[in-house]
């Protein structure tokens, strides 16, 4: 037991230090481990399994839609990046470039790519010709790079993972609707798979991605009231065709500039998961993206029959969950502390005494509630109460964000909700630029998005009291 308690003590309360605690349950769970070079992480078999049921179910759900998947290269030239003025602008700050090719000194350099706009569009240029090869909905999973100054695993690293999908359509209207629909895909997706609820709108023009014509984004909170960017789409409109000259022939023999989207989700879900869930004694995991669903302790398992009925028990369960048999020779008190600090959804403890009784004990990580449950009916009960967890979860995340979304009248009220109370806070905007500068320069906080609710909590803007029609969700972000 004294090992259970010293496992758990080396976690930083989230109450004391929030980013602390981040950290040591990234480490103590066993998702990563540091690299030598600064703001790059090595994503462990643990982590890694997380990210293949998130990369393995979205996939899924952008086949079912016509997306296919393709690979890009990692290098763009120079002269590439920079035909689409202010996409290169938007991305220089952060561009890692490739100057030497062994010992010789490269003609051109070569960006090591933050984002793949321009690779597509290349491809594009080549490839679509008629209205015949349209649309194009391709996707692809790879690695980016952007020099971060501040970097924390999954959150903002130096390489991440993530896919990004480019389509080129014939019309705006195709377009538009690609964008919407993939958004909706993500907050399906954050909500029913990950159970974080999301806030889905659109970005003002100094938030939206460098290039775009519009760009939108789901929006979730964190335990400790800041914001997480969740996922992106983006409407190119035909700035980037012209660009880059992808132009069709329509069914009128005409040539026409196509309409392009782009949008993707990263490896820092895992990070909104962490922070969305965990608590005091580590990770939290949703049951559908839980690499182990349900983990099997045998209770005192060097007696006669525990482990033979531990092992039948997993093979049974095993085609209905994801579970393992922790068959180890630790205690049973730091098996318990270990399957807490991953976040187990269930744990089935199973012993001489439960055999007898033809039971076993479920063990809930969320709210450690004790279910005793006959043999007869494990398969049953494990589904049922996987589907429960999973359920209270979101509505647990949900209960949260509601009760740390704000509304704000002016600019005093929002700091002092900022200082006393972060999280989201309602305040209308009157759309001008200065007035999104002066919030952030004074408060910290970001336009975050307009909802599509349209709602309304006033008629004049919340920093300088002009007529406003807009709400915006402001918050500090992650």
């Amino acid at each position: 037991m004294s090992k259970n308690k010293k496992l758990v003590q080396e976690i930083t309360s989230m109450d004391v230090d929030f980013a602390k605690w981040y950290t040591d349950v990234v480490k103590k769970a066993d998702l990563i481990d540091y690299s030598s070079v600064r703001g790059c992480m090595i994503i462990k078999p643990y982590g890694y399994a997380i990210w293949e049921l998130l990369q393995s179910q979205l996939d899924s759900k952008l086949k079912e839609t016509g997306h296919k998947n393709v690979y890009m290269p990692m290098f763009i030239p120079e002269s590439l990046l920079e035909k689409e003025k202010d996409h290169v602008e938007g991305f220089a700050p952060e561009v890692a470039w490739v100057t030497h090719g062994g010992q010789e000194k490269l003609t051109e350099r070569l960006c090591v790519r933050p984002t793949s706009e321009t690779l597509f569009c290349e491809h594009y240029a080549n490839d679509i010709q008629s209205y015949r090869d349209l649309p194009r909905l391709y996707n692809q999973w790879c690695s980016v790079v952007r020099w971060e100054k501040t970097t924390r695993p999954f959150l903002r690293t130096l390489e991440f993972l993530w896919q990004e999908g480019h389509t080129a359509h014939a019309t705006a209207e195709e377009a538009q609707e690609e964008t919407l629909k993939i958004l909706d895909i993500y907050s399906d997706f954050c909500e029913n798979i990950l159970a974080i609820p999301m806030i889905k709108g659109q970005k003002t023009d100094k938030e939206k991605f460098a290039g775009a014509l519009r760009t939108y984004t789901i929006e979730s909170l964190m335990h400790d009231g800041k914001a997480l960017q969740s996922g992106t789409t983006h409407n190119f409109g035909d700035g980037f065709a012209k660009a880059f000259d992808i132009q069709y022939t329509d069914k009128e023999n005409n040539l026409s500039y196509v309409h392009q989207t782009s949008w993707g989700v990263t490896t820092r879900l895992i990070g909104a998961l962490i922070m969305v869930h965990g608590d005091d004694s580590g990770l939290i995991v949703p049951p559908k993206i839980a690499p182990t669903q349900l983990r099997i302790i045998p209770i005192a398992q060097h007696k006669e029959g525990v482990l033979e009925k531990a092992d039948e028990l997993k093979r049974q369960l095993s085609q209905i969950v994801r579970v393992d048999l922790d068959d180890s020779d630790k205690s049973p008190g730091w098996k318990f502390s270990e399957c807490e600090m991953k976040g187990i959804p269930l744990r089935l403890e199973i012993g001489p005494k439960d055999i007898e009784k033809g039971q076993a004990v479920l063990v809930r990580r969320d709210t450690r509630e004790k279910i005793f449950i006959s043999l007869d009916e494990v398969n049953e009960k494990v589904l049922q109460t996987l589907e429960i967890i999973q359920k209270e979860l979101l509505e647990k995340a949900r209960i949260h964000r509601n009760a740390h979304t704000y509304e704000a009248k002016n600019l005093e009220q929002l700091k002092s909700i900022l200082e006393e109370t972060p999280g989201f806070i309602k305040g209308m905007w009157c759309g001008d630029r200065a007035c999104e500068d002066k919030i952030k320069e004074e408060t910290g906080a970001t336009s975050r998005c307009i909802p599509f609710e349209g709602e309304s909590i006033g008629d004049i803007c919340v920093c300088c009291g002009k007529p406003a029609d807009k709400l915006v969700i402001w918050a500090k972000a992650y």
